[in-house]
């Protein structure tokens, strides 16, 4: 197998999972970025690649593979040490609902189209801010109450899940737009255990090859 190429944007919180995930696995894989302030995602050089105009996209040996979910379900399967999902199904199950608050529930009214529409329709920033809290504070809220059911060092259990993949990048975006963590100890912790590890660390977007130098 070739080098897999991510195609993603270094504060994309979606390609930042990914990273996550490869990374903890020991894949080398190689980087191609795509500006989403920009709109590069749209270019039809991309949209050849990833129809759906948006990062990440995976390519391995003449697959695409898309949606950060999926990828990070993929790549378990293909590199299956250090397992990304529990072997007991009713665990896996709970890995995967903690990961879908985020994926499902907080990601999708807080990207980046979202918040330009609001702009477009008038919004203030003040207003934006307020929205992207409110979203993420009540995700927050219902994952903090499976982390302090089910973890014991990590989201889930004493090792990083992929639960962990999606927790670190969102709670990146909630320091982005201030929202007070105090509310959440459990994640807040399981974060902080996380980004200790080299493999997440190494994936934080300030890192990345196009993140911004200024």
């Amino acid at each position: 197998m070739s080098a897999p190429v991510l195609h993603g944007y270094w504060r994309s919180s979606a390609a930042y999972r990914v990273r996550i995930a490869l990374n903890l696995k020991g894949v080398v894989y190689d980087q191609v970025a795509h500006d989403l302030r920009h709109g590069e995602q749209r270019a039809a050089e991309y949209l050849a690649i990833a129809p759906h105009g948006l990062v990440p996209a995976l390519e391995v040996d003449g697959r695409v593979l898309i949606e950060s979910p999926a990828i990070i379900e993929w790549i378990d399967t293909r590199w299956p040490t250090p397992a990304l999902l529990p072997a007991d199904p009713d665990a896996a199950a709970t890995v995967r609902a903690m990961a879908a608050i985020i994926a499902c529930d907080i990601h999708p009214l807080c990207n980046l189209r979202v918040l330009r529409t609001l702009k477009a329709m008038g919004h203030s920033q003040d207003e934006i801010d307020h929205w992207v809290r409110r979203w993420i504070g009540d995700g927050f809220a219902a994952l903090e109450q499976m982390v302090a059911r089910h973890g014991r060092g990590f989201c889930f259990g004493d090792t990083p899940t992929a639960a962990d993949c999606h927790l670190v990048p969102q709670l990146y975006n909630a320091d982005r737009f201030a929202l007070d963590l105090t509310p959440y100890p459990a994640l807040v912790a399981a974060g902080a255990a996380a980004r200790a590890l080299p493999a997440i660390a190494a994936a934080h977007p300030d890192l990345q090859p196009d993140a911004d130098r200024q």
